[in-house]
């Protein structure tokens, strides 16, 4: 096990730093044109006042080209607050994703637009957002008699078409190849409704198009008021990606709140899922949102109980409870139950992360964090505990897509998202790397050229082993190296986990978790325990040390308990870093307020890569 650069050597941690750097950034590829050699951090799912809800809920200015400004790391006025508010550091990507529901009808509204036909509900809603509070409008139109999205005072093809005009436009007009990428998307969102009322299962996608505006204003973008099934979704991506010869992809997101079908064992009308329809869901939907602001989709301590870990973040609707369609991990697993019925995987995708702020501003740092909607955009507001419907300081800030591409570019993200060589984080920038093969060596990890070595010898995270190759070889088990390097601005790191899954002879399904490299020298015990890294965060002061820790991690793994019973596996790294101090303790410090015992003092940011399985 090798542990940090700065416990290895005596060299200083100034050293240690630019040599984690020529790991990750100098790291020599050769010739080999599937070496990607840079880390790209972005956002892909933001929204802003052209969102009904984004404007009901408090953001009525906030256009699109503010939202890249302010992700590219100018200077922005808050929509609610009206202060000044700024990125500590601009971000490579951006997707505007607003909600495609009669997009741009409610800021229309608000402005008075004439080409709108009020009706007796967009009157009265328009009262509620003109005399506040936010909430009272938004619990207005969430009564079960209510569907904004047939209501006719809602809807205007013209000012929707208009909208999405001005969408696709500033996308092109702050997009700039090779410094900062504008991607043009919009948000599909589905929420099924039983008996005419809504059940409360999130199964919204946000759909990513590579191209510029000369395509995207060649069709209007596909809503839940089409169809609420993704079967639907896919279909239509099918016919318009042919019709303009271009090309998509559907990101499920926030699936803790899916009431298990996100994930599910049927499709949406009731069928058990089929060979085809893992095929198509895999063409268009390639990788999936495990962190954003409404909780970690990643895993639960419910379905997880080994895992310590497993509680980051955590959000649940009331009345509902964890179910396996819900979480990540346990999606994996059913995909590895489902390929075997089937012969086909739906649910073989890689991982990102990303904020659904709804303020216009992709604000995911802890430090930095201005919370979900435009109406509770300030401390005290985040901090209230009797709140009107808002999730307040029971989210979390989060998070960011790590995307390995040469070039920062709407092509070479579009194909890194495509291949899954991607990774999701909390918000933290960390680097990390994650290889498989079937003839890597303990002293691959101190290689150079590690990253060549890691393409040359193996496959990336989001890619695929062969079974046969790793059973012909001489170790007869699949070997893995993986590196992490700290932020730069960030938290030392804690450890380094692989996550494994398989599937045993009878068709069931496992999970365990490896702890492969830690920090300051620290090992396993005969009880299979680790002592915690330590905790540096000063709760009065909100701020913590890097005194604990590592700035890098790098090692190689082989699985243990890899046998030729292990029918298919999936593998993906977890990086931790130290405790820091949360968003909402922080909060309670600049308030002067007493921190509520119901939130947690400290989070550990993390990194999630995308999955490389051996089948």
């Amino acid at each position: 096990m090798l542990n940090s650069f700065s416990e290895r050597y005596s060299a200083s941690k100034l050293a240690c730093y630019f040599l984690v750097q020529l790991l990750f950034i100098s790291s020599s590829v050769g010739d080999d044109s599937e070496a990607y050699q840079n880390v790209y951090f972005g956002d892909t799912h933001l929204h802003t006042a052209f969102s009904a809800d984004a404007s009901i809920l408090g953001n009525l200015n906030t256009t699109p080209d503010i939202a890249y400004r302010f992700a590219k790391g100018l200077p922005v006025v808050h929509s609610l607050t009206g202060a000044k508010v700024q990125l500590h550091r601009p971000l490579d990507f951006l997707a505007v994703s607003d909600h495609a529901e009669n997009i741009g009808v409610i800021s229309a509204m608000v402005r008075g637009d004439e080409r709108l036909q009020p009706s007796e509900l967009s009157k009265a809603l328009l009262e509620k957002i003109k005399t506040g509070p936010p909430w009272a409008a938004f619990e207005m139109v969430l009564k079960p008699e209510v569907n904004t999205l047939t209501d006719p005072g809602f809807i205007s093809a013209e000012v929707s078409n208009d909208t999405w005009h001005v969408i696709a436009d500033a996308a092109d007009h702050h997009n700039t190849p090779g410094e900062f990428t504008a991607l043009i998307a919009w948000e599909w969102s589905s929420m099924p409704r039983e008996t005419g009322q809504i059940i409360g299962a999130n199964l919204h996608r946000v759909v990513l198009m590579q191209d510029d505006a000369s395509i995207a204003k060649q069709f209007i973008p596909y809503s839940s008021i089409n169809s609420e099934d993704p079967e639907d979704l896919w279909a239509w991506l099918e016919q318009t990606s042919t019709r303009l010869n271009t090309d998509f992809l559907a990101i499920p997101h926030n699936s803790n709140i899916s009431d298990g079908r996100m994930f599910d064992l049927i499709d949406s009308r009731g069928k058990p899922i089929s060979a085809a329809y893992a095929t198509t869901r895999m063409r268009w939907e390639p990788v999936v949102e495990t962190t954003q602001f409404k909780g970690d989709s990643e895993s639960h301590p419910f379905l997880s109980p080994e895992d310590e870990f497993a509680d980051y973040e955590q959000f649940i609707l009331a009345g509902k409870q964890p179910l396996p369609g819900d979480y990540v991990r346990s999606a994996l697993r059913r995909g590895l139950e489902l390929e075997q019925k089937t012969g086909v995987n739906p649910y073989q995708f890689g991982q990102i992360g990303a904020s659904d702020s709804h303020t216009g501003l992709s604000s995911i740092e802890e430090d930095n964090f201005f919370g979900k909607w435009g109406g509770e955009s300030t401390p005290a507001q985040l901090l209230e505990e009797k709140k009107g419907g808002g999730l307040g300081a029971r989210m979390g800030a989060a998070g960011l897509a790590g995307v390995w591409a040469n070039n920062n570019t709407r092509e070479e993200l579009f194909a890194a998202f495509k291949r899954k060589e991607v990774y999701a984080t909390t918000g933290t920038r960390l680097k990390v790397r994650f290889f498989a093969a079937s003839n890597f060596r303990k002293k691959d990890a101190r290689a150079k050229d590690l990253v060549a070595l890691g393409y040359k010898k193996g496959v990336p995270m989001g890619g695929t082993l062969s079974r046969d190759e790793v059973l012909a070889s001489q170790i007869k088990a699949p070997g893995f190296l993986v590196t992490a390097a700290k932020d730069p601005d960030g938290a030392n790191l804690d450890r380094i986990q692989v996550i494994k899954g398989w599937l045993d002879a009878d068709g069931n399904s496992h999970e365990k978790i490896y702890n492969v490299a830690l920090s300051n020298n620290r090992q396993v015990d005969a009880d299979g325990k680790i002592i915690k890294v330590g905790d540096t965060v000063n709760r009065e002061t909100a701020t913590y040390r890097n005194t604990i820790g590592a700035t890098q991690l790098a090692t190689y793994w082989l699985d243990p308990d890899y046998s030729e019973a292990q029918a298919s596996v999936f593998y993906y790294a977890r990086v931790l870093e130290i405790p820091t101090p949360r968003f909402s303790l922080i909060d309670a410090v600049a308030i002067q307020q007493a921190h509520p015992a119901s939130l947690p003092d400290t989070v550990q940011e993390r990194a999630y890569t995308s999955p490389i399985w051996v089948n």
